[in-house]
């Protein structure tokens, strides 16, 4: 049996869809939970992450590479990509709603 193009390339999306969710998880486990777990906006609080997440993943992103608040730029990590800090933040928002 021949699977056309289509059938590969969407595997491959859900693929890579699914190692971004995996590298979000490692740079939150790593980078973010430590302040997230315990402070505002926890991870997994609904509430508090509804109207973040209605800003848009984008936004959300930009706040976390400049820092806003009490957060400095990137969490206090400069090392971190700015793909590293948006795959985080993707995994924080699928936690969170």
């Amino acid at each position: 049996m021949r699977l056309s193009f289509c059938a590969y390339a969407a595997a491959g999306i859900v693929a890579l869809s699914g190692a971004a969710l995996a590298d979000g998880q490692s740079v939150y486990n790593q980078d973010c939970a430590a302040c997230h777990q315990i402070m505002a906006p926890k991870t997994g609080d609904k509430a508090a992450w509804a109207p973040l997440i209605k800003k848009g993943t984008d936004a959300l992103t930009q706040s976390v590479i400049k820092g806003k608040g009490m957060m400095p730029a990137k969490g206090g990590h400069p090392e971190l990509s700015d793909a590293d800090i948006k795959a985080a933040v993707e995994y924080m928002e699928d936690k969170s709603k």
